[in-house]
């Protein structure tokens, strides 16, 4: 499981900012953000199935994957994490993309995708639940949107919590600079559950219950599960971009950040 808060084409100084939190199992192998060797690809690495939750391009290009919190998941599924690299190595557009899913879509896991191209502004949300129906693809409009592991936008106690904080944090800041470290701390650590009321009734409510923070924690027969890396990817009107990480590291916080330049990339102050 994991969230995404994003705000898309709405900010004078940020075309696109991202803030995400990823949910795994703790003893699962996985790597930090870091440019991926004979690629311009930056991201994290799920070092079992060789995917990425959350990945970036110098081209800018994004793409970043939530699963879809459900009763039943088939153990010969596709790996959802081979979704960003497909969208992230490919050189289609972001609806070409999606189209191009159609066929192998239910293969997987139920998946929340989306993908974006900064310098065409074009940004496409897809997925392939609910189960026997045709695959969701839809543009997303500018604005703030928020994405767990229902359909995007849906209003469940974390995203509608989230939304909020954000809400009230950018009111401070206005149209100027956003500390994007401190944002993560007063966003993506917030371990206050929902009401069983507020819980939606998919699988076990001890388990719903668990996972409806934004920041999880949670012993399981399996082990430690929970948030074990937050992240934000915050890109500049300018071609400037920065992807912030802090990640767990056998128990141990840690942080880093990875700071590139996407060329020929420019907004006009005001007019994203």
């Amino acid at each position: 499981m994991c969230i995404a808060l994003f705000l898309w084409q709405a900010h004078p100084l940020y075309p696109f900012l991202l803030f995400n939190n990823r949910d795994e199992y703790h003893n699962r192998p996985t790597k930090e953000v870091s440019w991926w060797e004979g690629s311009d690809i930056l991201g994290g690495r799920d070092e079992i199935a060789g995917g990425t939750w959350m990945g970036c391009s110098r081209e800018g290009r994004i793409a970043f994957l939530t699963n879809v919190l459900e009763l039943h998941t088939l153990p010969e599924a596709k790996s959802r994490g081979d979704l960003p690299l497909l969208f992230l190595k490919s050189n289609k557009s972001p609806k070409e993309f999606a189209e191009s899913l159609k066929r192998q879509a239910h293969y997987y896991n139920g998946f929340n995708l989306i993908v974006i191209d900064i310098k065409s502004k074009s940004m496409v949300y897809i997925s392939n639940r609910p189960k026997g129906q045709p695959i969701t693809i839809e543009e997303v409009s500018p604005g703030l949107h928020v994405l767990s592991n229902a359909k995007l936008d849906t209003p469940w106690h974390k995203t509608q919590r989230l939304e909020q904080s954000f809400k009230e944090q950018l009111a401070k800041y206005g149209k100027g600079e956003i500390p994007v470290k401190e944002m993560i701390q007063k966003l993506m650590k917030d371990k206050v559950k929902a009401d069983q009321s507020g819980l939606p009734h998919i699988c076990s409510l001890d388990w719903e219950l668990s996972l409806s923070s934004i920041f999880v924690e949670v012993q399981t027969p399996l082990g430690l599960y929970g948030t074990r890396s937050s992240a934000a990817l915050v890109i500049r009107s300018s071609g400037e971009a920065s992807f912030f990480e802090e990640y767990l590291d056998d128990g141990i916080w840690k942080e880093h950040v990875v700071d590139f330049y996407i060329p020929k990339l420019k907004f006009i102050k005001g007019q994203t």
